[in-house]
């Protein structure tokens, strides 16, 4: 009993520093009050840390879970602190769907001596702890009375606090997922008990039967869906950034950049699997749309052949029925190292691929991007083109200055890849007509107001994470194929759009319907020749 809320009372007093700060920076208020409230959370937060440790029904497996629980919270407390991640169900879905080479990119010195300091060696300390031989029933009977207690006082502070804890609760959301340890436990737990109960179900096609809307045409049909990562709209040169992040996109006339665009989450978990589903993001849960066919099933149940292109850390299950090439297990190239491979490396053996095209196709490329915190991994050394760039890690020994150098290198390093799918698909023309359609999946934080990376809930989420740049270029040949007016699509890329539009602006660049599509969401529905469209 005693070990349990020694450990507890360690926990909340030396890995909590962003909890409490949190908590304060939103609650305190020089008043009796506020004291109470303050003393009450800890009482109770001391109890809830406490409590998986008194239901371990043996000595050895409280110190099991203490040992694991100290490093646990040795890494929640540094990420916290150093980045302000918020450890809800989606932190923890990001977790398990990493990839090794994303994993380590989070590691550093700083991470590996805090973890060794405040994890490992608290946790070696837990086996020399010397516990009482007590009886089994005695024992129960002193863990509940103990916790009883303490849950008592504290719910007396709640009650007699009732409008603070009001305001904490529904105000401030994204505080209880700092709580350290106990917030990583309880949403990965809460995230597998959400889990598919039954994986194996049939798919259910909701989109249902297909229609062309289109004649047969002399030549195949090619759209590249480009999906970036962690590229906010606020440094894209093509939204009004004042640094030249887009110098090749800017000199291409035809292209047309939509200017407000909000992404459907802040984290690829999330974003990427929304943004193929027939599901807005206010309707979309990612454990539900894994049961329905996305955009790729009806694009291949209309006839194309579909390949998904990966240099990121998965397709979160929205590739499982197409082909697909991971060139993250790709070593020998001069695009890649260690640590990864530049984005250019999605364009390996396109131009042949192109020759070959005698079907309408699809080509998604899902790009590493901009995904941190090594920016400077993420773009050639000759594609540096603003310095002094930050060229590690541990994005706090960085100025704020080398930060946005770094992460606008990456940016501009996306816009050379871009560029050069335009210009692949132009050299094409007289074979095919294309379509590309990049957005990003969701934006990043470099800092602003404490917080860098991305992953925060998105009712809380600043706006830098949720708004994203998103582009669009059309071929001559397909531009007189469907009669798509360019000054009309750049009219309407103007106004507020968002990852919902995606799914059917697809099908509508594809030519084709499904009992799902919905016109008001198709940004070129409006702007094809005798739509009806001014």
């Amino acid at each position: 009993m005693a070990f349990a809320f020694g450990v507890s009372f360690l926990w909340l007093l030396l890995y909590n520093a962003h909890f409490w700060r949190l908590t304060f920076d939103a609650m305190w208020r020089l008043n009796p009050r506020t004291l109470l409230f303050t003393v009450s959370l800890f009482v109770l937060g001391l109890s809830l840390q406490a409590l998986p440790l008194l239901v371990c029904p043996t000595r050895r497996l409280m110190r099991v879970l203490a040992s694991l629980m100290f490093v646990v919270a040795a890494l929640g407390g540094y990420f916290g602190e150093v980045y302000g991640a918020i450890m809800n169900q989606d932190m923890m879905r990001n977790v398990l769907q990493t990839d090794a080479t994303e994993a380590l990119s989070l590691l550093n010195a700083d991470v590996a001596i805090h973890v060794i300091l405040l994890g490992i060696l608290p946790a070696a300390l837990v086996w020399r702890i010397r516990l009482p031989r007590i009886h089994w029933r005695k024992q129960l009977a002193q863990r509940g009375i103990a916790f009883i207690a303490s849950v008592t006082i504290a719910m007396f502070g709640m009650i007699a606090n009732s409008a603070q804890y009001a305001t904490f609760l529904r105000e401030h959301k994204p505080v209880r997922y700092t709580l350290n340890p106990t917030a990583q436990i309880v949403s990965m737990a809460a995230l597998l008990a959400a889990s598919d109960a039954a994986p194996n179900q049939p798919l259910i096609d909701a989109a249902g039967a297909i229609e062309h809307t289109s004649a047969v045409a002399s030549k195949p049909l090619v759209l590249f869906l480009v999906i970036g990562e962690t590229a906010r709209a606020a440094n894209f040169q093509l939204g009004g950034y004042q640094r030249s992040t887009n110098p090749e996109l800017a000199q291409i006339p035809s292209l047309v950049y939509f200017s407000n665009v909000s992404a459907c989450a802040t984290s690829t978990a999330l974003s990427v699997p929304c943004l193929f589903s027939h599901f807005g993001r206010s309707d979309f849960k990612v454990a539900e749309a894994k049961r329905y066919a996305n955009l790729l099933d009806s694009l291949v149940k209309a006839g194309f052949e579909v390949q998904w292109r990966d240099n990121n850390s998965g397709c979160k299950g929205v590739c499982a029925r197409v082909a697909t090439i991971d060139y993250t297990r790709t070593h020998a190239s001069s695009l890649c190292s260690a640590s990864g491979c530049y984005d250019e490396i999605l364009l390996a053996n396109l131009p042949e691929t192109l020759r070959k095209i005698h079907r309408d196709t699809v080509i998604v490329f899902h790009q590493k991007g901009s995904h941190g915190p090594s920016y400077f991994e993420r773009y050639p050394p000759s594609q540096e083109r603003f310095r002094p760039a930050c060229r590690s890690n541990q994005l706090q020994h960085c100025s704020q200055q080398e930060i946005a150098n770094a992460y606008d290198n990456s940016i501009a390093y996306t816009d050379h890849v871009l560029a050069r799918q335009i210009s692949l698909l132009q050299a094409a023309d007289a074979h095919i007509d294309s379509l590309l359609l990049y957005v990003s999946d969701h934006g990043e934080s470099l800092g602003e107001n404490g917080l860098y990376l991305h992953g925060m809930p998105y009712p809380f989420a600043p706006a830098v994470q949720k708004q994203v740049p998103m582009l669009l270029w059309a071929s001559d040949g397909y531009l007189n194929r469907t009669g798509l007016r360019p000054e009309c699509l750049r009219d309407a890329a103007r106004q507020p759009v968002s990852h919902d539009f995606f799914y059917h602006t697809v099908l509508g660049a594809a030519e084709i319907l499904n009992q799902v599509y919905d016109p008001k969401l198709d940004l070129i529905a409006g702007c094809r020749q005798g739509s009806g469209s001014e």
